[in-house]
């Protein structure tokens, strides 16, 4: 009988250079390669909005100096905010993430990711998913015709966004979820951001967990006051003060049993295309953490896919 199991793949997003690498250019796209390959993953996550990706013609180039070192480019993480009220908003949004899947495609990628949106006071649950779920579903035919996986993750709060993910809590999300049903439409899982929404991770995962297709692996703790502290500064621009990435392993989440749960459900299955990737959010704290962060997820997938 065959062997159906892979380990999943491991790739590093560049959470602690972001600002470099998307606002004040301190850092170039080549020297994050360079980190990620003195790292030893698989791959490098990209952010749709950095710098030196402004430029179409220069993709090309991209994907071989991701190639020559020794990497892939598995995930392309972009923030389309389509639960705005105004049509022609959404539609540029739509049109975008279009673009951004031309760029996914191009740098060789098969996961691009997708969001709700802003959860703005002025749009009602019902209006938010039905926007959400018919834009989505507007970008899914370019998707499949570059052969690229569109990924909803459980977020909450772009960088650079005012107010937080409108499918943020569990029961929002998997109600966005299940409006979509198509082969190019999957969940990538992010533990951290269900502890964020004041929710059980595990609990969301129970409820997603034939829908997962990749991960963001992260630890968070708050640097100060409580959880309900953070919920009124929801509608602060981009993340809170009081919220930290820690090392992963050392924070709030349940890795063996996230990893367990994931394994039993098909994740990292040899037979699935394309394969299941992890993506780090890590390293805000120094590149040593960030390693430390590398060898704990590949002991943890060595232990639950041997």
């Amino acid at each position: 009988m065959p062997n159906n199991t892979a380990r999943p793949k491991l790739a590093a997003f560049p959470k602690a250079w972001m600002d470099d690498l998307t606002l004040t250019g301190k850092m170039s796209l080549r020297q994050w390669i360079d980190i990620a390959a003195s790292l030893k993953v698989d791959g490098v996550e990209l952010y749709f909005d950095f710098l030196d990706l402004k430029d179409a013609s220069t993709w090309p180039a991209t994907r071989r100096m991701i190639e020559d070192a020794g990497l892939a480019m598995p995930m392309l993480c972009v923030s389309p905010d389509f639960t705005h009220p105004d049509p022609a908003f959404r539609q540029q949004q739509v049109d975008r993430q279009k673009h951004m899947i031309d760029m996914t495609a191009t740098l060789g990628g098969q996961y691009c990711r997708v969001l709700s949106g802003q959860r703005r006071p002025e749009v009602s649950r019902a209006q938010g998913i039905q926007y959400a779920a018919d834009s989505i579903k507007a970008c899914l035919p370019h998707a499949r015709e570059k052969g690229v996986t569109l990924i909803l993750e459980n977020h909450y709060k772009d960088n650079y966004w005012q107010y937080p993910e409108f499918a943020q809590k569990t029961e929002v999300f998997c109600e966005l979820v299940d409006q979509i049903q198509d082969p190019n439409f999957g969940v990538n899982y992010d533990p951290s951001n269900t502890i964020l929404a004041g929710e059980d991770p595990l609990d969301l995962l129970a409820k997603v967990k034939h829908r997962v297709v990749t991960m963001h692996a992260s630890d968070r703790y708050l640097a100060s006051g409580t959880i309900e502290d953070l919920r009124k500064e929801e509608d602060s621009l981009g993340y809170a003060q009081r919220l930290r990435h820690g090392e992963i392993g050392k924070g709030m989440n349940d890795y063996d049993a996230i990893f367990s749960t994931l394994k039993g459900a098909g994740f990292g299955n040899a037979l699935r295309n394309p394969p299941s990737w992890i993506s780090i959010e890590d390293g805000v704290d120094g590149l040593d953490q960030l390693q430390r962060s590398v060898q704990f997820l590949r002991e943890k997938i060595a232990k639950h896919w041997p």
